[in-house]
């Protein structure tokens, strides 16, 4: 579904990316993981092209992001993305938030992408609140709000950019339950957070990156918890942080 090769990005004289290479199977949920400034919402902005690449390829379902000739707005439209901080139009209800871009982008008629938004904000559990605006709603709401609104443009894959590391901690929950009920739906996920909870429960891989942006490790999720030994000093050394607690 998605395939990484060898991609590298510099801002100015900074290494950001550094020769990233991974495959992504159709239904797989893929945890990103690794220290702040390590390069993990930069290698997933990558792959809908919102962060420009400086080397390297990037296919998602056979489309080549890298190439000058890509649709890149209509392979943007079938990457869901949702944002650490919601990005939702506040002046717009929530409704008006589901429909705008399939009417726009994806060409639906209002009473297709109403009805569309509509099931997948019951599908979120919040269809008592279709017709607030965002600033009425908590965090917790709203970050489902956009999972709602990514899931309305029908993607065949969806990015996860920390989604709950902007959130109260007893809003955490709500949001995760969603993601996980999407991985058991078997949709197609690459998560970046820090919630090893969740990437122990339903990553089915986990790549850990490091400042420099490299990735060091990229195995199953059973490997990256259960044999700490095996792994690279510096994903050892955060496992052992992370989980102490």
């Amino acid at each position: 579904m998605i395939e990484l090769k060898n991609v590298s990005k510099w801002y100015g004289e900074v290494q950001v990316l550094d020769n990233c290479t991974t495959r992504i199977e159709k239904g797989e949920v893929v945890v990103v993981a690794g220290p702040s400034g390590s390069g993990k919402s930069t290698l997933i902005k990558t792959i809908n092209a919102l962060e420009p690449f400086q080397q390297g390829e990037i296919w998602v379902d056979g489309i080549a992001v890298h190439d000058k000739k890509t649709d890149l707005p209509k392979l943007r439209s079938r990457v869901g993305m949702v944002f650490q901080h919601f990005e939702l139009f506040p002046h717009l209800s929530v409704t008006e938030n589901l429909t705008i871009a399939q009417v726009k982008v994806l060409g639906r008629s209002q009473d297709d992408a109403r009805a569309r938004g509509l099931k997948m904000l019951d599908r979120v559990g919040l269809m008592a609140h279709k017709d607030k605006f965002p600033g009425q709603l908590s965090g917790g709401q709203q970050q489902r709000v956009a999972i709602a609104r990514a899931l309305s443009m029908d993607p065949i894959v969806m990015l996860f950019d920390e989604p709950t590391s902007a959130l109260d901690p007893e809003m955490v929950g709500e949001v995760l339950d969603v993601m996980v009920g999407l991985a058991n739906e078997g949709m197609t996920m690459m998560v970046v957070t820090h919630e090893m909870g969740f990437a122990r429960k339903v990553g089915s891989r986990v790549i850990f990156m490091d400042v420099g942006g490299k990735i060091l490790e990229d195995c199953s999720t059973q490997e990256f918890f259960a044999n700490p030994d095996a792994r690279q000093p510096r994903t050892k050394d955060f496992l052992q942080k992370i989980l102490a607690h």
